[in-house]
């Protein structure tokens, strides 16, 4: 596929954010809604909080609608979608169109829910298409740094919320151990002094998570 250029690294690198950040989202929203309904009236506040993002939701109503599906909210899981989709369009030279195929399919499905009183049954078709996507990537695109880059994209995501979840150690060593194995495979500029604080970070006893987001954000250089 030759060589691939500055803008579309930076966008293979965004596909593999952002799709992680529909796919992690979305189940999260799936267990919170769980909740919300059964037993937590305002646990919306408490989704929001934990990732970081504004509350600007009038009700557990007004956020169970706009998180999935405002394209205006820049935090919601359909807009993080379409950014995957407006990445993943310009990149057919270097993906192929069989997984933007699968991109497409997540956006129809996404809208398609909206028109539907069961908004998780049409999240969890979302979720599935992101799933074959990333199976797709694996068995359909041949130039390993390119698999390598969306891939790269995917683990930093992960560890940026698993690090605002404050997940357990376990998970958080996993993450970290393959970042380190896949952002080595390709030839994005990184912080090697970043990366090994990282390694280090994730052995000790107490995680310091704010370090891990931060680190996380700040890995790959411009």
């Amino acid at each position: 596929m030759g060589i691939i250029s500055v803008e579309n690294l930076d966008r293979l690198f965004w596909l593999g954010r952002y799709t992680e950040r529909v796919y992690t989202s979305a189940r999260l929203f799936a267990s919170s809604f769980d909740r919300m309904i059964d037993v937590e009236i305002d646990n919306y506040a408490a989704f929001c909080s934990q990732l970081d993002i504004p509350n600007i939701y009038l009700s557990k109503e007004d956020f169970c609608s706009r998180y999935i599906m405002d394209e205006t909210d820049p935090n919601s899981i359909c807009s993080n979608l379409l950014r995957a989709y407006d990445n993943a369009i310009v990149l057919r030279n270097e993906i192929g169109s069989e997984p933007i195929t699968y991109i497409q399919l997540a956006v129809y499905d996404m809208k398609k829910s909206s028109a539907t009183r069961a908004p998780i049954v049409g999240l969890q078709k979302v979720i599935d298409d992101i799933l074959a996507f990333w199976g797709i990537v694996d068995d359909m695109i041949e130039n390993e740094n390119t698999r390598n880059i969306i891939k790269t994209g995917k683990r930093i995501e992960r560890l940026d919320l698993f690090g605002r979840l404050q997940m357990d150690r376990i998970s958080i060593q996993r993450e970290v151990h393959r970042l380190a194995g896949r952002i080595t495979k390709t030839n994005l500029h990184y912080d090697t002094a970043m990366l090994s604080e990282l390694q280090k970070l994730v052995e000790k006893e107490e995680i310091d998570y704010a370090r891990v987001v931060e680190l996380a954000d700040h890995l790959r250089k411009d």
